[in-house]
């Protein structure tokens, strides 16, 4: 072996070196990530609630009005229609629907009442206009009200903008993946 194959294989080895460094960090952020969503971790990106990391934790008994949800939302043409607007992130939901973020404000037997606000059995929720068009001056339409279903939960946030169900009306409590729990957030 002469001196310079031996340097040229020296060479080699220092090339090589940040690719297997690059790769080692790849292969780590896969499995820190695999690890996250199967330990109920999820990242928060819609405004809707605070930006940031948040878990998922498993009920202890019946969903109460107040609990702040993980919820999948269901594969329905509304649903459909809110994520080809980009009211919906991509996700691992029926449908392929990120799981969102709300407040259940009325459980199956309440009456919902939405004019331009919003009332559930004849009390006023705050934070809860009713928008008749979004963002970029596309028209909304709201949940017309009634009395929410048997099985079906109605939700809310009180970010003004947040597409909830003053739009798209009640959504199966089968659908609630657990409570939410904020575990490092940022709330813009």
């Amino acid at each position: 072996m002469t001196n310079g194959s031996a340097r040229s294989g020296t060479t080699r080895r220092w090339r090589q070196r940040p690719l297997l460094v690059v790769l080692a960090g790849l292969l780590s952020s896969l499995v820190i990530v695999f690890y996250g969503l199967a330990c109920g971790y999820r990242l928060n990106w819609t405004p809707s609630q605070s930006l940031g990391l948040w878990r998922i934790r498993p009920l202890a008994g019946a969903v109460a009005t107040g609990d702040l949800v993980f919820v999948c939302p269901p594969d329905t043409p509304r649903f459909r229609e809110a994520h080809m607007r980009g009211y919906l992130r991509a996700g691992l939901c029926p449908g392929g629907y990120g799981p969102l973020i709300k407040t259940v404000v009325a459980l199956e037997g309440q009456r919902v009442e939405i004019g331009h606000k919003l009332e559930i059995d004849g009390r006023v929720i705050a934070h809860a206009n009713v928008r008749k068009s979004d963002g970029r001056g596309r028209p909304l339409s709201s949940f017309k009200g009634g009395v929410v279903p048997a099985g079906h939960v109605f939700l809310h946030s009180s970010f003004s903008a947040s597409w909830d169900s003053r739009y798209f009306g009640p959504v199966p409590a089968e659908g609630i993946l657990g409570l939410a729990d904020a575990v490092l957030t940022y709330a813009p």
